[in-house]
């Protein structure tokens, strides 16, 4: 997501690097780099025209910040005018206090409604919020069958009254039902078509004057470019939506959708759908997206999903093993597993800022690693897994557990020796120093003592220039952080 035209942009700080201010001259190379990377990201070409028209009045108009490079104070321009094209602020879900709150789900055909539908129903439980899933697509073949299925899988009821009944109906004894058994949220699943038709809008309008819904989001498909835009228009004009959900914003999408949506149709994106797992749905920050686009990760995010994954209890007692040189491959595994269950490597070292640079063969080599390191550890027995030093001294032992994982007996030497040495490197970091490593994080740390960003706005790459300091002899250890 995103990956292309992260690198687009990156060209567009290159033309102002050396420069020592922002001036009409030489923001035209940078303007045109960032015009070419919207394009091509499949935005809205009016919305790239308004956005660089924008930021080329702001970067002519910005004072120079001591200690801050132009190619720096441009990114911080680029940063805000993206904030602001995808709406500034988070939009939640809407919550009547006191009833039930009805939320109608609209969307064309093929645009992963119904697995929305389940996703939202999810993150509401999460949120400790009782919900209900309606069915109300008799159109489409095992729809109903599908909505069940994922009801199943998440643990949330599911209302259905077969195929033959009037979808308007179903909607309607739907949210009877949840009203009456004091459910918190319903969700209605609606059908939908190849495209917009008057059957379709009809049916729509029907169930949204009966049901009076809270929300009406429509589900939008990212892959569709600025095309998802024009689309939201059209349903906003035509219904009336409250917000929308982007879905497949984890597979080939060039962003140009999240950068559309909100200006061409003035509805908000509330959620964007990152992964075929039902879990895969993140509210929608504009902040963060931009964060993201700027190739700057997103921290916040990785920390939400690391806390929903998380037990503090767990946690601090890893800490004490890892302090204490007792971490061992049953551990290992343990947070190897948690780390699937936060999604991708890929996703997730790219919402780590400085991590956007690698690449994807690279990332597809660590999950390679990854599950190379599984299978060889799942041939361990419970003992072994237990004490690692078992198979530092007994070469029967790692040629057994070759075999049974597939591996050569050298992988297995290999991934002994490194667990080792990462063991041994986090007691000796825990206990305040790395011995033999005289300034390991002094010298290269961009934040270490004497090496901060300048005071103001300090997300953009590249930090800012290392402040001027008194000249002093190095020490050894760790510098300040």
């Amino acid at each position: 997501m995103f990956d292309a035209l992260s690198d687009r942009l990156e060209s567009a700080w290159k033309k102002l690097r050396g420069q020592d201010k922002i001036s009409k001259s030489n923001i035209q190379d940078a303007l045109r780099e960032v015009r070419r990377a919207l394009l091509e990201a499949d935005v809205n070409l009016q919305v790239v025209k308004d956005f660089i028209s924008e930021v080329e009045t702001k970067a002519q108009g910005a004072e120079v910040i001591s200690g801050v490079r132009p190619d720096q104070q441009f990114i911080k321009i680029v940063y805000d005018e993206l904030v602001r094209v995808m709406g500034e602020e988070n939009v939640p879900l809407a919550e009547v206090t006191g009833k039930t709150t009805v939320v109608l789900m609209a969307g064309l055909q093929g645009t992963g409604k119904t697995t929305a539908t389940a996703k939202l129903a999810l993150h509401l439980r999460k949120q400790e919020r009782s919900c209900l899933l309606v069915a109300t697509d008799i159109y489409r073949p095992a729809a109903i069958d599908q909505l069940i299925t994922l009801g199943k899988q998440i643990d949330v009821p599911v209302f259905e009254l077969g195929i033959e009944a009037d979808p308007v109906e179903i909607a309607r004894q739907g949210v009877e039902r949840a009203r009456a058994e004091g459910i918190n949220t319903v969700i209605i699943d609606t059908a939908g078509r190849l495209q917009i038709d008057a059957g379709m809008m009809a049916e729509l309008a029907r169930i949204k004057q009966v049901v009076e819904p809270d929300e009406t989001l429509l589900v939008v498909d990212a892959m569709t470019g600025q095309e998802a835009a024009n689309l939201t228009r059209s349903f906003h004009d035509k219904i009336g939506i409250t917000g929308a959900i982007l879905t497949k914003m984890d597979g080939d999408s060039r962003g140009g959708a999240a950068l559309s949506v909100r200006q061409i149709s003035g509805a908000p994106i509330k959620f964007v759908g990152v992964g075929e797992k039902v879990e895969a749905l993140q509210p929608f920050y504009p902040e963060r997206m931009a964060s993201r686009i700027l190739g700057m990760g997103d921290v916040l995010t990785l920390v939400e999903k690391a806390q929903e994954e998380i037990d503090l209890a767990d946690a601090e007692k890893m800490q004490e093993k890892i302090l204490s040189a007792k971490f061992d491959f049953t551990d290992f595994l343990k947070q190897m597993r948690l780390l699937k269950n936060m999604g991708s490597l890929g996703g997730i070292m790219k919402m780590i800022p400085g991590m956007n640079k690698l690449s994807d063969d690279q990332l597809k080599q660590g999950e390679t690693q990854l599950k190379r390191c599984e299978a060889m550890i799942n041939s361990m027995t419970g003992k072994e897994r237990r004490d690692p030093d078992l198979l530092s001294s007994s070469p029967s032992r790692r040629k057994r557990i070759a075999a049974g994982s597939g591996y050569r007996e050298a992988d297995v030497s290999k991934l002994v020796a490194d667990f080792q040495k990462m063991r041994s490197l986090m007691q000796q970091m825990g206990q305040g120093g790395i011995p033999g490593m005289p300034g390991m994080f002094g010298g290269g740390n961009p934040l270490a003592a004497g090496n901060r960003p300048a005071p103001g706005w300090r997300g953009y790459p590249g930090g800012a220039p290392p402040a001027k300091k008194k000249k002093e002899k190095k020490k050894k250890g760790f510098g300040t952080l």
